[in-house]
Parts: structure tokens; sequence; C-alpha cells
């Protein structure tokens, strides 16, 4: 099949070899030396190759992360000069063929605001035809390429930003330095004619008023626009808090149904959407871990239609890219719905594949009443689950470590969760020939103790209340709340 064309710009990553789940599943006639995957920014799906052999695959592989890491290291104006042209043309075809009724590569001015209605643009029709004539240069009542491409940068225009640069600059329309130092100041930065003249070397597009110091309206929308004009301090786009405060005292970003690649019924279960989350700086992921063919533990939505993938698979996607994007502790959030030994084949596979990431055992030298922080956790991997008390070695029922609260607030918990599933079961059931299966296994209450083994620092316990807490604190345990129960606490305790 022909591949459409693809920009650099929407590459995030290159993967060598077998690292997709495309390519584990169904690249097993390919050497895993031939094969990469391009990874696509937004929602666009991977694209597994295949090459002839392992040099053309290698020569990719490093071209395209050549070119990746150039467009990185770019300012915004070699961006601009380089790529936007092409890009603009890029889009503006697509956009073409699908608001092109019939396919002529030209644009009639009904395409046009088809076209507008396609890209969220409610314009007046008056000031839209206004806008379409001043384009349409070959007075064909149509706009093909350069014209179409013309119609667009008019559509970027920013009125509010012409008006904010005639005021500074008066009438001759140029910023001087000190013109420019005066509006820096005014939007409360500590500027000087240095820091004004290196703003306009390193912003103005033209080359001439650039050598003269000298910046146009083009150079100071382009600084505006750019990061160092955005509002949000650069400082904050990475960790620039102190980190060595007790795991406790920081918002964790959390991900739920993290397997999930589309919507909570019937959507795809899949390894990349773990990768995603961890990529997109997630810290703590949820596996909802159900009984297995061939003693081997899935990851699914329970009682829904959603696909399910194998637990092993999921724990290898997230060695692999667990700490590419943040070198804070990820924590495993599992939703254990399996017997006795599949619990215990979870154990394994967490041990055998994450290997020394996994934090087995508190931290040498901790006080065991305090956390560690995420400084002392880096590169590790923390287990989130239910823990049998240390004096008990055989397995126990968690009925009977858990109160009648605890019964109460999952089942507040799972409340809303079960409303949406009951619609699911209710359609398996329909389905003439379909046995409906997904409960969990008969011994799925007690815990295994090789998997309590591996729970440390985040041990899921009923709340015990807030002032049996304040006179108690076990810093390693940790309650999860309905929005229900939430709000209850609040009213009556906040």
């Amino acid at each position: 099949a022909r591949v459409p064309a693809v920009s650099v710009m929407h590459i995030e990553a290159v993967r060598e070899g077998h690292q997709s789940e495309g390519l584990r599943k169904h690249g097993a006639a390919f050497p895993a030396r031939h094969c990469f995957t391009l990874v696509f920014k937004g929602k666009r799906k991977n694209l597994d190759v295949a090459a002839r052999g392992e040099e053309d695959a290698r020569h990719w592989v490093q071209g395209l992360t050549k070119l990746m890491g150039r467009l990185q290291a770019m300012s915004q104006p070699e961006k601009l000069d380089q790529y936007p042209l092409a890009e603009l043309r890029g889009w503006i075809h697509g956009v073409l063929q699908r608001a092109d009724r019939n396919k002529d590569n030209k644009m009639s001015f009904r395409e046009v605001k088809s076209m507008l209605r396609m890209i969220n643009i409610d314009m007046d029709d008056v000031y839209a035809y206004k806008l379409f004539k001043e384009c349409d240069r070959s007075g064909n009542e149509r706009l093909e390429g350069w014209e179409l491409e013309e119609f667009c940068r008019r559509l970027l225009r920013r009125p509010e930003l012409e008006e904010l640069f005639g005021r500074y600059s008066g009438e001759d329309r140029v910023l001087s330095p000190e013109e420019l130092r005066d509006f820096l100041r005014d939007q409360g930065e500590d500027a000087s004619l240095r820091q004004a003249r290196a703003v306009i070397r390193t912003y103005e597009l033209n080359e001439k008023a650039r050598q003269q110091d000298l910046m146009m309206l083009d150079g100071f929308m382009m600084y505006l626009l750019s990061a160092a004009g955005d509002i949000l301090n650069q400082e904050h786009t990475k960790v620039h808090q102190d980190m060595s405060q007790p795991l406790c005292h920081y918002f964790i970003s959390s991900s739920h149904n993290t397997y999930l690649t589309r919507n909570q019924i019937g959507g795809t279960s899949s390894t990349e959407a773990y990768v995603r989350a961890l990529m997109a700086g997630c810290r703590c992921v949820e596996l909802d871990c159900w009984e297995g063919s061939d003693g081997e533990p899935v990851v699914y939505h329970g009682h829904t239609l959603t696909s399910k993938i194998l637990f092993r698979d999921v724990i290898e996607s997230i060695r692999d890219y667990a700490f590419k994007q943040s070198p804070y502790p990820v924590i495993l959030s599992l939703e254990n719905h399996c017997g006795l030994e599949q619990q215990a084949t979870m154990a394994r596979h967490m041990k055998a594949i994450l290997g020394d990431m996994l934090l087995t055992q508190p931290l040498e030298g901790q006080d065991p009443h305090d956390l560690p922080s995420p400084e002392q956790l880096k590169g590790k991997v923390l287990v989130k689950g239910k823990k049998l008390p240390e004096q008990r070695h055989e397995p126990q029922a968690v009925t009977s470590l858990l109160d009648h609260e605890e019964e109460e607030e999952e089942e507040e918990e799972e409340e809303e969760e079960e409303k949406l599933q009951e619609r699911s079961r209710r359609r398996v059931r329909a389905l003439p020939g379909l046995w409906y299966r997904g409960t969990p296994a008969k011994d799925a209450s007690q815990v295994a103790p090789e998997l309590s083994d591996v729970v440390v620092y985040c041990q899921a316990v009923p709340f015990p209340g807030l002032a049996h807490a304040l006179r108690h604190p076990r810093p390693c345990e940790m309650s999860s709340f309905s929005e229900r129960k939430a709000r209850k606490l609040i009213k009556e305790a906040g």
C-alpha cells in the first residue's frame, strides 16, 4: 500500500527492532535488525517498517534521528526559514483534498467555506469573500497553489499584535532597541538596551533590519509567539522544585485505565498506551489484572469488550520507557483480580523483567517512619497493592484483613464504573452463541505472599478516619476514595 508523505516534524521517536506492539505480534517473519518503528505525535498510529536489510534499516534510523536532532536544535527563525512553507503546503494539500469536492485541485469560494469549517474558523461570508477575491490573482473564481497559501497566510494575521507593534514603533513602523526595551519593561521585564538588541538579532527575519538593530512586524510577532514570549516561565517546563521532600509532599501525575487507547467499554487495550503515558511524564500507571489463559495474567477493563494484553508485555514496555522522560519513580497501581497462582506469576514477571529497577526492600538507612523522597527513589519502580501482615506467612483472605468500612468504600469507588460496565455486560449477553466471561478467579480475594513482598511504600489500606490517621500516622499506607467519600470528608472535616 502507498504510504502518505510524513513530515519529520510529526515524528516523536524512532524505535529500532521489534519494540512496538505491532512488530512484537506480527513481525516474526522479519529479523529484528531489519525493523524499526516511527512513533508520531498526537493520536496518529505508529508506522512499523521492515527494510530489505540490516544496513538499510540502520541508515534510515540514523538519518531520521539526525534530522530530528537538527530540527530540535534549530532556532525559531531557522525553523521558519526551513520548514513552514513545506509544512503549510502539506497542511493545505490535506485540507484541500477533503474540501475539494470536484477533485480539480482548485478551490471555489464554496469549497473555501467548507475548508474554513473543517479548520474551525467561523468567518463572516462578506469578509471571507473579500479575502478570496484579493488572493484570486488569476481572476477565475478559483484559488490554487500559491493563491490558496496566500489566503491561509491572511487567516493567520494577528490585528491585536499589529496594533501593539504600532503603538511602540510609531509612524515609521520599525522598532528601535530603545522602543523594544520600553515595550519589554512595560511587560514587567528588567530589560536593558543590550537585551533588546539580543532579542532583535535572534528573532528579526529581515537581514538588513537585523544588521541595523531594527525590528519589523514579522520579527516582533516571531518573538511574541516564541517560547521566549510565552507567559509560562521556561524554567517550569522541567523539574525545578526541591525533590528531596517525602514522596507524600508531591502531587503525582497519575493515569486511570492506562491500558486503554479509546473508550472505556469497547476500546483497544495496548502497551502503546503505557508508552505514551510515560513519555507524557506520567509517574503512576494503572494495571487491571485478570486471570488469563495458559497461566498468564492479562490486563484489560474487566466485564467489558475491551481487548486484552499480556501482563508481561505491559511490564516490558514500562521497563523500556519508565525513565526516558523523567528520572523520578514510577508507581504501578495494581487492581488485582487474579488467583494466587497468577499473582505469583505477576510477581515473578516484575522481578525478572524490571530487575534492579523494582523496589523490593525499604531503602537502606531510611527512617521507617518517613517516606523516602523522589530524589532518593530515582530510577525505581514501586508497586502499589495490598500487603500481608509481616507475621503471617500463609496466604490470607483479604477480607479477613479489612474492615466493613473498606468494603463500603470499595463499593462506592466502583459504583460509577459498574454502571458503565453493566451496559457492556447486557450487550455481551445479547450476542447469540457467546458465553459471558470475565469473573475473577475464586481465590482472587486472597493475597499471594510473592506479590505482597514487592509492595513496600505504597500499601493499599482502608481509610481509618481522619482522627485515627492523625494519631497513628503510617506513611507507607495509602487509601483510595470515591468522589462521594471525598466530598463527605471535606464537608464533615475539611
